[in-house]
């Protein structure tokens, strides 16, 4: 099996997903740790423009999005599936579900004062900001950039519907060990890492999933799964793989499907329609029931294939 590449950080709740969904499926991977914030030329290098966390890397490939890059990995192991048969559909739209609305509720309510405090004060929850130091406000300027759309929630409403979500997590659960059934499914993944996030860099916060000890004790089981086998690897040695690589390596369908009236061979831009709105150009070189493929030439990475989901992304000509 091919090398495969993670680009994250630490406390990249987005990379937790991943992460654990390596260690679920037992894969071999390489770790590259990028910075959280802007400047990123290593990863511009890699996709183009694309800067949100984390990607990954096969060879030439890089695939945008934790949502493709589950695809890619139950396309090469499938098995343990996130994807189970009776509830193929329903798994994906719960995961869906924990990205984009249970996440930023989870994440308003982490970044209240006190939560700010502790994860940029040195732990220190009732740390002055005046001791945040540099990266916090460079933290929280580049995210400002980042938002297009996603209004900020304020910290007391946030704290209101993440109660309603973890109980509903919790009637999940009744029952059963995960949320759709004995085994975890992508739901699972999904769900789990805007919590890991509150539990495990925001503690201070953490108190409010005490009403719900069932959603404790699966997380717990969730956090025993790990992260797999892996080892360090540098931006430098993943660019270079890239260069003298060729050809995609996880592409699962190739039918083209045109809803742009954009033929294939067009100069194109993808970009997130709600967070990250940096573009990424390049020639289309795919566009599949789901995804979109782009071709770009980078003078360090050389012929880069980076793949978006449908899903999310938006796609126009170039200097439409």
């Amino acid at each position: 099996m091919a090398n495969i590449i993670l680009h994250h950080y630490q406390i990249s709740p987005f990379s937790e997903k991943v992460r654990l969904v390596l260690g679920f499926k037992q894969l071999a991977w390489k770790s590259v740790i990028i910075p959280s914030v802007m400047p990123k030329p290593d990863v511009v290098a890699l996709t183009g423009g694309y800067r949100k966390t984390p990607f990954l890397q096969i060879g030439s490939d890089v695939y945008c999005d934790s949502a493709l890059i589950c695809d890619v990995l139950e396309h090469l192991a499938p098995t343990p599936t996130l994807y189970p048969a009776a509830d193929k559909g329903l798994a994906r739209i719960v995961a869906q579900w924990a990205d984009e609305k249970l996440f930023w509720v989870a994440m308003a309510y982490n970044f209240s004062p006190k939560g700010t405090a502790q994860l940029f004060g040195g732990g220190n929850p009732d740390a002055p900001i005046e001791q945040w130091g540099p990266i916090a406000k460079s933290f929280g300027e580049d995210r400002g950039k980042m938002r297009v759309g996603i209004p900020r929630i304020p910290v007391a409403d946030a704290a209101a519907a993440y109660k309603s979500y973890l109980r509903r997590i919790a009637n999940m659960l009744e029952g059963q060990h995960y949320l759709l059934g004995d085994a975890p499914c992508v739901a699972d993944f999904a769900v789990y890492h805007a919590l890991w996030f509150t539990r495990t860099q925001t503690p201070v916060m953490a108190g409010i999933l005490d009403a719900t000890p069932a959603v404790l004790a699966w997380m717990d089981r969730m956090a025993a799964i790990g992260h797999g086998k892996f080892e360090k690897f540098s931006a430098t040695e993943s660019i270079a793989i890239c260069a003298r690589s060729t050809g995609a390596t996880a592409q699962n369908d190739s039918v083209f499907q045109d809803e742009h009236g954009i033929p294939l061979g067009s100069q194109v831009t993808i970009s997130a329609e709600s967070f990250g709105p940096e573009p990424t150009e390049g020639e289309l070189v795919a566009a599949t029931r789901t995804r979109y493929t782009l071709k770009r030439l980078d003078e360090r990475a050389g012929v880069v294939h980076v793949h978006f989901p449908r899903i999310g992304y938006i796609l126009k000509k170039a200097n439409a």
